[in-house]
């Protein structure tokens, strides 16, 4: 398939609320089925959201109680990776013909530590793999664990090598490499950052992949907060706790759609394999402008690209 269309989503989950996020999930999976969307992109922490503005009771060398029960119940509305979610989520996914790469925070059913994970998923009904965030940023690291080199996963699917980072992983210039070294066409980055900043990565990430590049982002409001939780943000949090910026780019860096600010909705952009063809005519990062001579490279535990049965 050489041409089509993919559709990033910025919206607002339903905070700390898994059942009625799965809601909102499956309420944009129908926007997008609806534009015959084949490859659907969401946030990062899309369930049960990014916990902006929360310190969940901690401060160097104290705990509260009333911060673990904030983390307990994120706990609780957490995704754990094979259960009733995942399978339903890969089942609209086969319904709705449809590939879908979705950021949750994981449960580890065993550990019970959280990581923040992206998931994909295939019109075959299948969850293909996951990709579990390498660095929490700043105090991220009070709620989430690390992942490692065995989930930089990449699929080589119908509509091409799908592959991605979460938010700052991206700011990684050998993370990004491990993505390249598959051969990466279409690049998810899912993320909780809305500065003007970040779509310059953005850009300059297709430009030196030569892939395109989705970036996709919550729109989350302090009074989309349940109460109970609003009055734990920190003072100084504004009313939009993130405004956004989904975007998608093209091989060369040409913005396509977005950048979406202070308000939900579904950006669409055609992908043509051509355009990634062409844009490696005068740079190609693991090829003709490669140095193998000079440079080395290896990934501990990073998996070869998986296809998509």
């Amino acid at each position: 398939m050489k041409k089509f269309k993919v559709g990033c989503v910025q919206a607002t989950p339903a905070l700390f609320n898994k059942s009625k996020s799965m809601d909102i999930v499956l309420k944009w999976i129908l926007k997008a089925a609806n534009q015959n969307v084949k490859l659907l992109v969401f946030p990062e922490s899309f369930i049960p959201a990014y916990p902006a503005g929360l310190g969940f009771g901690t401060v160097v060398g104290s705990r509260t109680e009333a911060g673990r029960d904030q983390f307990r119940e994120y706990w609780d509305n957490s995704v754990e990776v094979g259960a009733e979610e995942t399978q339903q989520i890969a089942e609209w996914a086969k319904e709705y013909e449809m590939y879908i790469t979705l950021g949750i925070t994981e449960r580890d059913s065993v550990s019970k530590t959280l990581y923040c994970t992206l998931l994909y998923f295939s019109p075959n009904g299948k969850m293909m793999g996951k990709h579990r965030k390498l660095k929490p940023t700043a105090a991220e690291r009070l709620v989430w664990g690390e992942g490692d080199g065995t989930t930089l996963s990449t699929f080589d699917t119908k509509i091409g090598k799908i592959g991605g980072l979460i938010c700052w992983e991206n700011y990684m210039p050998l993370a990004r490499m491990a993505m390249y070294q598959k051969g990466v066409e279409i690049y998810v980055a899912p993320t909780a950052d809305s500065r003007d900043s970040w779509n310059s990565s953005l850009i300059h990430i297709a430009c030196e992949g030569r892939c395109y590049v989705i970036g996709s982002n919550q729109f989350i409001r302090n009074s989309d907060y349940p109460e109970h939780l609003r009055k734990e943000l920190a003072k100084d949090r504004p009313e939009i706790l993130s405004r956004g910026g989904s975007v998608i780019i093209s091989p060369l860096g040409k913005v396509l759609a977005g950048p979406l600010y202070n308000e939900e909705g579904l950006l669409t952009a055609e992908i043509d394999h051509d355009e990634i063809v062409k844009a490696k005519m005068d740079f190609d990062v693991i090829g003709h402008y490669a140095r193998n001579d000079v440079f080395g490279f290896d990934v501990n535990g990073q998996p070869e690209m998986r296809k998509d049965s």
